[in-house]
């Protein structure tokens, strides 16, 4: 699937997600996704609201005017998502192939696990998992290769990233044994900062 195709479904997800939880209006649902997404991918109004009009023109959402605003006096237009909503994210939500594993989706997915069945989480929690060995292996073998040849900085910033996709495969293996009711079920898994980007 072509890499913008994937956000905007990663997007609908998001948004289709939170409106589970009840209605919202732009603003907030802007914010909540914004706290999800993470620092480093901030959603702007430019792409919230296009979304919003492909999610209304496909049915999945529907709008209602608010309570009105204390500055303008106009109602803020609220966001509800429709029964067909509702199926399309359980249909999103089920998909447990490699889209669900790459970075731009598991995030999001990983937000709703809870609405999941441990079944699909475990095959995409094992296949996060997967990716993300692949990506040590082929990080550690650049580093290895490169560590001569690269200032001290260059080093570190490669032994950073090492560290870090160590840190969430480490994080992973804990979840999935939980999931498998392997690990200690009063405690859970140690708490780990959220997954970033690629190393």
């Amino acid at each position: 699937m072509h890499r913008m195709a994937r956000r905007a479904e990663t997007i609908d997800l998001a948004v289709l997600g939170l409106l589970h939880e009840g209605p919202m209006h732009g603003y907030e649902l802007r914010k909540r996704l914004n706290l999800m997404l993470g620092w480093g991918r901030v959603l702007s109004y430019g792409t919230l609201y296009p979304t919003l009009k492909r999610l209304l023109r496909a049915g999945l959402i529907e709008e209602s005017p608010g309570s009105p605003t204390a500055v303008t006096g106009r109602p803020k237009i609220v966001y509800t998502v429709t029964d067909a909503g509702h199926e399309e994210f359980e249909r999103l939500m089920s998909e447990a192939g490699p889209t669900a594993w790459e970075d731009d989706n598991f995030d999001i997915r990983f937000a709703f696990f809870s609405r999941t069945d441990m079944e699909i989480r475990l095959r995409v929690l094992e296949g996060r998992r997967m990716r993300l060995q692949e990506r040590l292996d082929r990080v550690q073998r650049e580093l290895s290769m490169t560590q001569a040849e690269v200032d001290r900085y260059a080093a570190e910033l490669q032994r950073h990233g090492v560290e870090s996709v160590e840190r969430e495969v480490r994080w992973i293996s804990d979840l999935i044994r939980a999931e498998r009711g392997e690990g200690d079920p009063g405690s859970g898994p140690e708490p780990a900062p959220q997954p970033s980007g690629p190393a």
